[in-house]
């Protein structure tokens, strides 16, 4: 990329960006991260209040890049970009943001604003918009809107949050069977209310009950006198507009969808789920997950210091009072540490290896279980070889433990003993990494939220109890 600064405001007026000028257009840096020198540009505009040359220097951006920008952006210039740009802003950007940042642009925004913006969205970006905004201001946005408009946002409103019905799109193409190709073809031709990008054309009833799917190829392959009826396929993989967003993705998986038809209780087509936005559940899940298992729950990168402290209290709290447990343990055996330091030294030893061991297998475990990789047929295998593993595992470390602690301490039945104690922590923390997580899967709690305290007081308990315990055992018999 070439090194030449982005041109600066000249008098009163910001010049306007050159179209082939490739600095102007180049959002990111070699790293990938929004560049500093593009943030400047734009801020020459914002200074001067140049609405016009801050348009054309965002128009060229994909909704993906402009809230790219909007995150890289202080809070009060975020607002003034969007202020400035008018009706020229991209709303679709504002799916692409942290939730923090998406509710802080649409705050500054008017409701009337909103509602001229979302006539220009598809139907799923404008529910993704407006579910998480108060029920009032819902409210005036869809009064605003027109009737057609607003009975079809409505209706994704209305179902459950994270469902298929809140991330389909509404927008699609219905035809009756006994249409032909050639009908169908001038009807796409015709219309100006079409979709503008599909993949396939969907088969319907009188009372719009799904009968069947055509895809475009199959179009363009047919003669135009053919029915649709007579070329039209079943449709197998319809998805019930209330099924999880989850569920709903991992049947695009199973089975290499591109798009797919949602339906009401009634079996009545009322919308596409298409893989973009599959794409993004299957990324927000995976997100989602990750964070849970180590306690942050929904935590944004653009939340408040107050957010994410309430956030994590709570996890942190938990972890404080299994933490005591383990003191606790340890307490037992006081008398027993004060008569040999050495124990006090390695006893962190066996419940941090423990500790890494259960969370290795329980990581594979949730996300297993997330994917439904893990059943009634092969839970038994996988725990045997979860099982094994600790086993093997737990040997080996054994082995190097008890060799360390012989030479540091110069005593051969400690090593022994933290070999002993080694191998017992090390199964333990094999069977709590993966059995915790099916048995608060079977309870029909989130393994992703719980099992990490759980297993981490496992292995710490048993670590130190075994360890302890055998110490204090053996040698009170000496």
């Amino acid at each position: 990329m070439a090194d030449t600064d982005l041109k600066e405001p000249v008098g009163e007026n910001v010049a306007a960006p050159v179209a082939d000028d490739p600095l102007v257009n180049a959002v990111y840096d070699e790293e990938g991260y929004v560049r500093a020198d593009f943030l400047a540009y734009l801020a020459g505009f914002m200074e001067l209040g140049d609405a016009e040359g801050l348009r054309e220097a965002i128009a060229p951006l994909h909704a993906s890049e402009l809230g790219d920008v909007l995150e890289a952006l202080e809070p009060e210039d975020r607002k003034h970009l969007v202020e400035l740009a008018g009706p020229e802003f991209d709303m679709a950007a504002l799916t692409e943001v942290d939730e923090a940042v998406r509710l802080g642009v649409i705050e500054a925004l008017p409701n009337a604003r909103i509602a001229e913006a979302v006539q220009d969205l598809n139907s799923d970006d404008a529910v993704y918009i407006l579910e998480d905004l108060e029920e009032a201001d819902q409210e005036e946005i869809l009064s605003a809107l027109p009737f057609e408009e607003r009975l079809r946002l409505r209706r994704s409103l209305d179902y459950p949050e994270e469902s298929a019905g809140r991330r389909m799109a509404t927008e699609f193409i219905a035809v009756p069977p006994f249409w032909s190709v050639g009908q169908t073809i001038d009807y796409m031709r015709e219309d100006q209310n079409l979709p503008d990008r599909f993949h396939e054309i969907f088969v319907v009833s009188p009372h719009f009950e799904l009968l069947g799917s055509v895809a475009l190829d199959q179009i363009l392959r047919t003669g135009r006198k053919a029915s649709i009826e007579s070329i039209m396929g079943e449709t197998r993989h319809s998805i019930p507009a209330e099924m999880d967003q989850e569920e709903a993705a991992r049947l695009f998986e199973q089975y290499d969808l591109l798009s797919a038809a949602v339906v009401d209780d009634a079996k009545r087509l009322v919308g596409v789920l298409t893989i973009d936005d599959v794409v993004d559940v299957i990324h927000e899940e995976a997100d989602e997950d990750i964070k849970r298992l180590a306690g942050v729950g929904d935590e944004e990168l653009s939340d408040t210091v107050w957010q994410i402290a309430q956030g994590r209290f709570l996890w942190l709290f938990i972890n404080l009072i299994t933490a005591v447990l383990a003191s606790l343990v340890i307490g037992l055996f006081d008398a027993t540490i004060q008569q040999m330091v050495a124990l006090a030294v390695l006893m962190p030893i066996v419940a941090s290896m423990g500790g890494n061991a259960g969370t290795q297998t329980m990581t594979v475990a949730v996300r297993a279980l997330a994917t439904r990789d893990i059943d009634t047929y092969n839970a038994r295998r996988i725990v045997m070889r979860e099982l094994l593993v600790g086993i093997f595992n737990g040997l080996v470390f054994a082995v190097i433990i008890g060799i360390v602690a012989a030479l540091w301490f110069s005593n051969n039945q400690l090593g022994m003993i933290i070999a002993a104690a080694m191998v017992f922590n090390m199964i333990a923390a094999a069977l709590a990494g993966i059995l915790i997580p099916i048995v608060l899967n079977l309870m029909k709690i989130d393994p992703a939220i719980a099992s990490s305290v759980f297993v981490t007081t496992v292995t710490d308990v048993v670590g130190f109890f075994a360890f302890l315990g055998l110490a204090a055992w053996w040698f009170g018999l000496m």
